[in-house]
C-alpha cells in the first residue's frame, strides 16, 4: 500500500517545527535517576514464555532485572508502579506503517491538494496515537519529502512524543508503477508518491540518496498494488537484476530492504534478490512459500488495511478502482496467507497503518488469530521478538529482559485468553519514561 504524499518539496523538519510546541508541552519528563519497579499479575516476555507475579526493575532507559516477586528484591528508594490484574508485555512493534498519512486514497489526489505541511502535522498526531496504543517502535515504509526521517529525529530529541521510528524515506518504484501517479495526461507533470527509479544504476543511486538523507532501511515496490492506478496487483514491476542491485548497495551501507509484493512472481523475484521482508504477500504460491522458508525471509501480512478496503472502501472514500482490486483478491489472499503461516514462513506484525488505522494497530492481532490460525502468543511474538529480529534490533528490543531498552506496556486481564485486550492499553513506558499509566506510584 502507499502512503499519502505532498507535491511541495519542502524540508519536513522545518515544517514539523511549526507544530511541535503543543506536542512538546504534552511530553513527559525524562526517566528518574532512582530505579523504577513494575509489578503486575503476569508478564509475557515476548519469546513465548511468561512469568507470574513479575517484578521488572528499570534503571534509566534500560531494564536491569526481571523475575518473579519471590526472587527479585525491590531496591530501597525505588519508585514502585503497581498494576494489579494487568499483564506486562514488551513495547509492541508495527513493521509496516505510513506515519505521515491521513487516509486511504493512495495519495494520487493528495499530490494535487496537499503540501508538505500536511504530512508533517499528520505525523505528529499519528505518532502520539501510535505510542498511546502501546506501539513503542514502528518501521515506516514510505513517506514523501523524508517527512518520516524528520519526525524520527524530533522524537529522538524529545520535541514530540511518539514511537521509535525505523524510517525508509520515499519508497522506490518504476515509471508507471505502484509508487507513480498514473492515468493523467502526459501534458501534466505530477511527482510520484515515491521516488521513480529505473535500471540497475538508477537503483544504486536511489539507495545511496535515501541513505544520504537518513534512511534506516530501503523500501521498494516490487509489484503492482491496491491503491495505485493503472497497474495490476499481480504483475512484477522490477527485474531481479534491478532489485539485486538495490539490495547489494543497501547491504554495503548497512541497510536492509523491504519489498512490497502482492503477486506470486514478484514475491519469488524479490526473495531471490535478497529482500529482508515481503510486504503484503497476498498471492504467495507454493514456490514463494518454499523460497521464503529457505531464505528465512519475513512476511508482513497487513491484514487490517486490505480487509477494510475490501469491506468498507466506499465509506472510507477509497477510489472504486482500488476497492475492485482489493475485492478481486480477497478470498484468495486469505487462503494463501493462511497456507504460508501454517507452512512455517516467518511472520512479522504489520498493519500498513494509514488514516484512522493509526492508534488501532492492535486490531491486527485478532485478524492474525482469526484468518491465519495463529495463537494469541504467536501473534504477540510476531509483534515483539520476531519484529525486533526483522529490524536487526533484537539486542535492544522485542523482549522484557535485563539489558534491553525499557519499552514495556500493560493491559488489563490476560491477552492470551482474549487477544483483543491488546486493543486497550493502560500503561506505556518507552526507554524508561512513562507516557501513560492508570496507577499511582509509591516509593520504597
Amino acid at each position: 500500500m502507499r502512503r499519502l504524499s505532498s507535491a511541495a518539496r519542502v524540508s519536513a523538519s522545518l515544517l514539523l517545527c511549526a507544530v511541535v510546541r503543543v506536542a512538546h508541552a504534552q511530553s513527559p519528563t525524562a526517566p528518574p535517576s532512582s530505579p523504577v519497579v513494575l509489578r503486575a499479575q503476569r508478564l509475557i516476555v515476548g519469546d513465548g514464555t511468561t512469568i507470574d507475579q513479575p517484578v521488572v526493575i528499570v534503571q534509566g532507559d534500560r531494564i536491569i532485572a526481571v523475575g518473579p516477586a519471590s526472587s527479585v528484591a525491590v531496591p530501597r528508594g525505588a519508585r514502585v508502579i503497581d498494576l494489579p490484574g494487568h499483564t506486562l508485555l514488551p513495547g509492541l512493534i508495527d513493521s509496516h506503517t505510513h506515519i505521515n498519512s491521513s487516509d486511504s486514497d493512495g495519495g494520487d489526489m493528495a499530490v494535487l491538494r496537499e503540501t508538505g505541511a500536511h504530512a508533517a502535522i499528520y505525523g505528529v498526531v499519528n505518532a502520539k496515537k501510535t505510542l498511546d496504543a502501546g506501539f513503542t517502535t514502528i518501521r515506516d515504509v514510505g513517506a514523501t519529502n523524508y517527512a518520516d526521517i524528520a519526525l524520527r529525529d524530533l522524537i529522538v530529541k524529545g520535541v514530540v512524543p511518539g514511537p521509535r521510528i525505523f524510517a525508509a524515506g520515499p519508497s522506490l518504484g518504476i515509471t508507471g508503477g505502484h509508487a507513480d501517479v498514473n492515468g493523467w495526461s502526459p501534458l501534466i507533470q505530477i511527482p510520484g508518491t515515491g521516488m521513480i527509479v529505473d535500471g540497475v544504476e538508477g537503483m544504486r543511486k536511489a539507495v545511496r540518496q535515501n541513505i544520504k538523507f537518513g534512511s534506516d532501511h530501503i523500501k521498494i515496490t516490487a509489484t503492482g498494488g491496491i491503491l495505485s492506478v493503472g497497474d495490476a496487483v499481480n504483475h512484477a514491476q522490477y527485474s531481479e537484476e534491478e532489485l539485486r542491485a538495490a539490495v547489494e548497495e543497501a547491504a554495503r551501507l548497512g541497510r536492509k530492504v523491504a519489498m512490497h509484493a502482492h503477486g506470486a512472481e514478484g514475491i519469488v523475484t524479490a526473495v531471490r534478490a535478497g529482500a529482508a521482508s515481503i510486504e503484503h504477500g497476498s498471492l504467495i504460491d507454493d514456490a514463494g512459500i518454499a523460497i521464503m522458508k529457505e531464505k528465512g525471509t519475513f512476511l508482513v501480512p497487513t491484514l487490517i488495511i486490505l480487509d477494510e478496503i475490501a469491506r468498507d472502501g466506499e465509506q472510507k472514500g477509497v477510489p472504486a478502482n482500488s476497492i475492485a482490486k482489493a475485492r478481486a483478491i480477497e478470498g484468495d489472499r486469505r487462503v494463501r496467507l493462511r497456507k504460508a503461516w501454517q507452512a512455517g514462513v516467518r511472520f512479522a506484525f504489520g498493519t500498513d497503518a494509514t488514516g484512522d488505522i493509526h492508534g488501532r494497530n492492535a486490531q491486527e492481532f485478532a485478524l492474525m488469530v482469526d484468518q491465519l490460525g495463529a495463537t494469541p502468543m504467536q501473534a504477540i511474538i510476531s509483534a515483539t521478538s520476531n519484529a525486533a529480529t526483522l529490524l536487526g534490533a533484537q539486542a535492544d528490543l522485542g523482549t522484557v529482559a535485563a539489558g534491553k531498552f525499557a519499552d514495556i506496556i500493560a493491559v488489563a486481564g490476560n491477552p492470551l485468553d482474549d487477544v483483543r485486550r491488546l486493543e486497550r492499553v493502560d500503561f506505556v513506558m518507552k526507554v524508561g519514561t512513562v507516557y501513560k499509566s492508570p496507577a499511582a506510584t509509591t516509593t520504597r
